[in-house]
């Protein structure tokens, strides 16, 4: 008999979130994908400083898996593939505003780019 996986249970609300969308690429490109539906270059393109595509790869199939990003491939050639944030992803942006906005005021000397609106 297969015991299934434990499920890990989080001490704290934060630490589940930060598991979700933390380190340094994930909340860029799900600010990222805040304008819309994009293609993989697309967000490779937007995403500074400049993101390696086989980082993108590995941080979209995660938020995927976790359900914040939804990918639709088109059955053409060559492939097709567009991001775009699910009802998940998008109850994410005004958090993401808010840690836009506190560091534009908080390290402001200290930033190359700016949020976009």
């Amino acid at each position: 008999m297969k015991i299934p996986p434990k499920k890990y249970k989080y001490s704290w609300p934060i630490e589940a979130t930060l598991d979700v969308i933390g380190g340094k690429w994930k909340p860029l490109v799900i600010y990222t994908l805040k304008e819309g539906t994009l293609r993989f270059s697309q967000i490779v393109d937007k995403v500074e400083p400049r993101i390696t595509q086989r980082m993108l790869t590995k941080e979209l199939r995660e938020l995927e898996k976790d359900g914040l990003v939804k990918r639709k491939v088109y059955a053409q050639v060559p492939p097709k593939v567009e991001y775009s944030l699910t009802k998940k992803g998008e109850s994410l942006i005004p958090i993401l505003d808010e840690l836009c906005d506190w560091g534009s005021e908080h390290m402001g000397d200290d930033i190359e780019f700016t949020c976009e609106e």
